[in-house]
């Protein structure tokens, strides 16, 4: 139990074929499995560090380096979960985006009020939904956006497999998204800092290289288009806009004259 982590990257090493990772048998193996240098290689990591993270030397790599050995040994979304849960138990913060909910001031839950019913929403800086009009709700209850408890429409973006069909310039979206998630990490951000490391755990390499290339400010303005199960396409202006005395919360509000169901 000391080197769990370590431990299960090993043997799922050991239990993947040079053929299931892509690569040619060749003679003399002693094992089936990859060698360390092998799955080193696929993960662009030095064999010297694999070796390290195998024998519990370090036992707090990037989600980056994690997305990417889950990449490399075809790890199953259950298998990554159970990698991102590992990570969590071993530095004991599994329960870590689990804080505090954020009690907003009267005066903002009175100004949703008077916004409704236009579609408009709170957000902390990890993309978490902590308050929205009747309007939104209306709005994205049907498209699943909601469903989470609490919602978070970073995660929504990345890995529910609507988002993709509610957005139809999603690569767009998941740009944004992934800016905003690397500001407020680069912030110091703790909530999404967490995010996306467990999100690059869980996504690999594809989401890594969007954080990563995330080099601008997120937008705050601008038109998005969804593709709406009820309603069918809408193009939305939106404003997004600094909430004074929050931890970074923003105001997100969607500028419609479109009914939305």
């Amino acid at each position: 139990m000391d080197n769990v982590l370590g431990g299960f990257l090993r043997a799922r090493r050991e239990s993947v074929t040079p053929a299931e990772a892509g690569l040619p048998a060749g003679p003399r193996r002693r094992t089936p499995g990859l060698r360390r240098g092998e799955l080193a290689e696929l993960a662009g990591i030095s064999v010297e560090y694999l070796t390290r993270l195998e024998r519990g030397r370090d036992r707090h790599p990037s989600g980056q380096v994690l997305g990417a050995l889950a990449d490399a040994l075809r790890f199953t979304p259950d298998e990554r979960v159970h990698l991102y849960r590992l990570i969590k138990a071993g530095t004991g913060n599994t329960c870590a985006l689990a804080a505090e909910p954020l009690e907003l001031r009267p005066t903002v839950l009175a100004l949703l009020d008077r916004l409704d019913p236009a579609p408009a929403l709170i957000l902390t800086p990890c993309g978490e939904v902590v308050a929205a009009t009747k309007g939104f709700r209306r709005l994205a209850d049907p498209t699943g956006l909601l469903a989470e408890e609490p919602p978070n429409l970073t995660r929504f973006v990345f890995t529910d497999p609507r988002a993709r069909e509610l957005f139809p310039d999603w690569e767009q979206v998941a740009d944004e998204h992934a800016a905003q998630l690397r500001t407020a990490a680069d912030l110091g951000d703790y909530g999404a800092a967490l995010l996306a490391e467990e999100l690059a755990i869980m996504l690999g390499a594809g989401f890594s290289r969007r954080f990563a290339a995330a080099a601008v400010l997120p937008a705050a303005t601008g038109v998005q288009r969804w593709t709406h199960p009820v309603a069918g396409p809408l193009t939305m202006p939106y404003e997004s806009l600094p909430l004074p005395g929050t931890p970074e919360c923003r105001l997100l509000v969607y500028l419609t004259e479109e009914a939305p169901v």
